[in-house]
């Protein structure tokens, strides 16, 4: 049996046949309930195995068509919210085979490795609840890409047009937040992207109701008022402090020993003091083979490090925004927007050790697609758990989970009868985040994370199935 949040999250589903629209819930249901487990082990038996593989298979179970109701219930869910931040990036699925490879994947960074792409539009609400998929995009590489000589490349992509290019992609992710923001009306949504979408054509795009914040990368050349006036960067530095804060900065480590790039080399974890500073400023168009590009007005955010040490990597943020920047507390909420953006990095990780999704053995990439599609509602759905928690601690638990699921975790956890009344929403994630690994002490102020999570939730379908087969009130036969 489906369990509740897959029917009302599929609900009305169209895969141009009722008995897929049946069996997409129960795959989701099933897979939503293991989701670290294989596929044999998630759906309990052969022929439900079999039935999932099957529903993979067919032509009609496109990851449009999978996603398409799980991305109404998400604009139902902005609707709600009086500021929705709307996060796009990329991340791969490496799908490398030791023996035979996935047909119709292709090469990710090197022919070595193969797989597909994921651009993803996730959103979330300023304090980083998850509320859902906007839109989504998956390819793979044509091999022929790699073949070609590096400057070929170069040349190449300076020539083509933008539609040609896969950074097309972040101009449809603001396309389709532009579409979303039409419809939600209500709703300030704002499109936030890292400093891949630094795309002198994703500024000149018209943007109609949605506001951007992209982090940047490129010293931008400005429209010049006088001889001497500097670029994007240079002129920001001029602007006067606004305010100052610590933050807390996390380590990490080089990917490879060969990267270069300042953001990609190893940092330690500390406390830094940032300034901040804002300053209005307009882009001089690039110039461009196929068409003549406007100059764009924009307001530019910089969060940068005071006396970083000197052995480690300084701090730094250079964000551009359509945003007012008129009051402090304005500026504030553009740096507090853009950290949100760390959300979706939490939302892939979950996808690919969650949800396990490279693992899955699957032979040809139209199934491992629509198999991908069915984990990303997976994933959104672990994480938007755990953080109800954290924004709504005080509700009911029953709002989220069955009184067969609180009641046999509360019983596992705690080795006595659960109470009359449900728990509340936070403490309830607390206990299933100790049967996932979570040491709940009684000072421990942090909350779970996914990880522990997505693991607890595992547990409890298994112990609710238990319950509501074997627990107080029912009649098994022995």
């Amino acid at each position: 049996m489906a369990t509740e949040w897959a029917v009302e999250e599929m609900s009305g589903a169209d895969l141009k046949d009722k008995r897929l629209n049946d069996r997409l819930t129960e795959v989701l249901s099933a897979l939503g309930e293991r989701p670290t487990a294989s596929i044999p082990a998630a759906c309990g038996g052969y022929a439900e195995m079999a039935a999932a593989y099957r529903f993979f298979d067919n032509e009609k179970s496109t990851a449009e068509r999978i996603l398409a109701p799980h991305h109404q219930r998400t604009r139902e869910r902005m609707k709600a919210q009086p500021v929705v931040l709307m996060v796009q990036d990329t991340t791969e699925a490496d799908v490398t085979r030791p023996e035979q490879q996935m047909a119709g994947a292709g090469p990710l960074a090197a022919a070595s490795r193969q797989g597909v792409f994921l651009h993803s539009l996730q959103a979330y609400t300023p304090n980083g609840l998850p509320l859902g998929e906007v839109w989504s995009d998956r390819w793979a590489r044509d091999e022929a890409s790699l073949e070609k000589p590096q400057e070929e490349k170069r040349q190449e992509r300076k020539a083509a047009p933008i539609e040609e290019k896969e950074s097309f992609r972040w101009l449809e992710g603001l396309r389709q937040a532009r579409e979303t923001a039409e419809e939600c009306r209500e709703t300030q949504c704002i499109c936030v992207a890292d400093s891949e979408a630094d795309i002198y054509e994703l500024f000149a795009e018209p943007r109609g109701p949605v506001h951007w914040l992209i982090r940047a990368c490129q010293d931008r050349a400005l429209v010049r008022g006088g001889k001497d006036e500097a670029n994007l960067i240079h002129k920001a530095i001029e602007a006067p402090v606004l305010f100052t804060r610590q933050i807390s900065v996390r380590g990490r480590k080089a990917k490879v020993a060969c990267e270069t790039r300042g953001r990609r080399q190893p940092r330690k974890n500390r406390k830094a003091t940032v300034e901040v500073r804002a300053a209005a400023m307009t882009l001089r168009p690039p110039s461009r083979p196929d068409r003549r590009l406007p100059a764009v007005q924009v307001n530019v955010v910089l969060v940068r490090e005071v006396d970083p040490p000197p052995d480690d990597e300084s701090v730094e943020w250079i964000l551009v925004t359509t945003l007012p920047i008129e009051t402090i507390e304005q500026v504030e909420e553009i740096v507090a927007y853009y950290c949100v953006r760390w959300m979706i990095e939490i939302y892939f990780r979950t996808l690919k050790s969650g949800c396990r999704i490279e693992d899955r053995r699957i032979e040809h990439v139209d199934r491992f697609t629509a198999c991908l599609a069915v984990y990303q509602i997976i994933a959104w759905r672990t994480l938007y758990v755990c953080h109800l928690g954290r924004s709504c601690p005080d509700l009911d638990c029953e709002a989220v989970f069955d009184p067969a699921e609180w009641k046999s975790v509360w019983v596992a956890v705690h080795r006595k009868s659960p109470p009359r009344q449900p728990p509340r929403l936070a403490d309830m994630i607390r206990l299933i985040a100790q049967l996932g690994g979570y040491v709940n002490r009684t000072n421990r102020k942090d909350p779970p994370g996914p990880q522990t999570v997505w693991l607890g939730m595992q547990r409890m379908c298994d112990l609710a199935w238990a319950w509501e087969t074997f627990g107080p009130g029912t009649k098994t036969l022995v």
